[in-house]
């Protein structure tokens, strides 16, 4: 089917004081053309004495063509179609909330439309019959896919019984429904997050070596069920330490054991950790420079693998062949 678009909710248009987000189509001399992104493009206008607190040296400056805007409603005229809109009175907090519920209706509406264009259904009716009913049963669209993601049947029954009495609604065939499951298990199911500390460790006994291995047992058997711990050595002294996990919190409460029975282990020994960078969530850019400085260690490590070792190299107390060893993952 050809390109479909319709709004994101049953309203067609927005309530005084809501906060919306919307798109600059034009700039002209008594405000800011827009249209408003998840009432189907309908146009609002962000008059010159809305736009800003403070006084307007260039409209440029505060608003471009193009760029997207999280608005107040101030007027709805819903016979001639008129809404003015304001971005001074939006709070920070408004901004937040605006931010985080337009992004789960863009999700949703990028499911739907792909699902309605791609099985040959109407988009409106598939909202009309599903996804604004969802809206009104859990709050948002958005929630209710993701409950679907464990077990959909529960969700539909629901959809059945409160809305449809107890009949599937009509635009659910069964290749909209295999649509609308497989969109959202792709799309929606949750990214395991990633947590990092970075500490820097040492033992100069005699054996050392070993000491810091026992440590870093004791800091993986901190590690618990789909929340394991990892710990490499980057360079000496430095060591990170990672785990993976749906929930955050618990990834940092985790990892933060784990350090502390690192520290045990090793202070035991007259050795010494210090914390370089606390248990948090990392990026995936993060992730990707550690990967490189491993990948650098490991090819420095192979490069002077076949040099001598000398008899002071073993008079330090730290052992040559671990201070220039490769990344190590205990696993």
């Amino acid at each position: 089917m050809a390109h479909q678009d319709c709004r994101f909710y049953e309203s067609r248009f927005p309530e005084v004081d809501d906060v919306v987000m919307v798109q600059v189509k034009s700039i002209a001399e008594m405000g800011a053309y827009v249209s408003l992104l998840e009432y189907g493009g309908i146009e609002g206008m962000i008059l010159l004495s809305e736009l800003s607190r403070r006084r307007i040296r260039s409209v440029q400056k505060l608003i471009k063509v193009g760029r997207q805007e999280p608005v107040m409603v101030l007027r709805v005229d819903r016979e001639k179609g008129y809404i003015d809109l304001s971005k001074r009175r939006v709070s920070p907090e408004d901004l937040a909330t605006c931010e985080e519920r337009f992004a789960k209706s863009r999700m949703v509406h990028s499911i739907m439309r792909h699902v309605a264009e791609t099985c040959g259904a109407d988009l409106e009716e598939l909202y009309s019959q599903v996804g604004w009913p969802l809206y009104k049963m859990y709050g948002h669209c958005y929630e209710a896919f993701r409950a679907m993601i464990p077990d959909p049947e529960v969700v539909l029954q629901r959809l059945r019984d409160e809305v449809h009495g107890g009949q599937t609604p009509a635009v659910l065939s069964a290749d909209v429904l295999d649509g609308i499951l497989k969109n959202i298990r792709r799309r929606m199911t949750p990214q395991p997050i990633k947590i990092r500390a970075d500490v820097e460790m040492t033992c100069f006994a005699y054996d050392g070596v070993e000491h810091i291995r026992e440590a870093m047992r004791a800091a993986q058997g901190a590690g618990e069920d789909g929340c394991e711990v990892t710990i490499k050595l980057v360079a000496p002294p430095l060591y990170v330490l990672t785990t993976q996990t749906l929930d955050k919190a618990r990834g940092i409460e985790v990892l933060t054991g784990a350090v502390d029975a690192c520290r045990a282990s090793i202070e035991a020994a007259k050795g010494s950790l210090r914390v370089k960078e606390a248990p948090r969530a990392v990026s995936e850019k993060e992730e990707r420079l550690l990967q490189e400085e491993l990948e650098a260690a490991e090819a420095a490590n192979r490069e002077i693998a076949g040099d001598d070792e000398s008899e002071s190299d073993y008079e330090e107390g730290m052992s040559v062949d671990v201070d220039a060893a490769p990344a190590l993952s205990m696993a």
